[in-house]
């Protein structure tokens, strides 16, 4: 059996996650969506409340999707889920620079997993989790960018901390 894993943090997931987890499910038997956390990143949501989101949004898209959470490295994830590939969908040139040094150093790692990048749709290169927060705390209409239902939480969720929202 082909597993991926595509991993990320998703606060929250965007439809540029949303195309790269549609397609990377092409390329494999079972794909694994890592749900982490990344001590370099303050989340607006916990992690059980991304783990909800992504679960939610992915149901419809079908297949043999699990959604996991996980704090480790990310190679050791993707051992104990027996995963022979890594899904990373690449923006632009400097998410390439990035990616290529992690897909490296991942190999380094474990050689046994092949790190597989996935353009994302034209339309959707520019959107980043951290611009959709953005936008939203300072009232501006992220709907171009997340599903309607992410929508309504992030705009929640940034009324509730009491900044503008959308």
């Amino acid at each position: 059996m082909r597993i991926g894993v595509y991993p990320g943090t998703f606060d929250p997931i965007t439809l540029g996650h949303m195309d790269i987890i549609r397609r990377g499910a092409k390329l494999v038997d079972r794909l694994v969506v890592g749900v982490t956390t990344n001590p370099g990143k303050s989340p607006m949501f916990t992690l059980p409340e991304r783990m909800a989101m992504v679960e939610r949004e992915v149901e419809a898209i079908g297949g043999d999707i699990r959604v996991v959470s996980f704090d480790s490295l990310l190679m050791d994830f993707a051992e104990r889920e027996r995963a022979t590939m890594i899904v990373r969908g690449l923006r632009a040139v400097a998410d390439f620079e990035y990616e290529y040094q992690m897909a490296g150093m991942n190999q380094q790692l474990n050689d046994r997993i092949e790190t597989v990048f996935l353009m994302a749709d034209v339309c959707l290169q520019p959107i980043a989790s951290r611009l959709v927060k953005e936008i939203a705390i300072f009232g501006g209409h992220i709907g171009k960018f997340v599903s309607a239902a992410v929508c309504d939480e992030v705009v929640a969720r940034v009324a509730r901390d009491g900044r503008r929202g959308s």
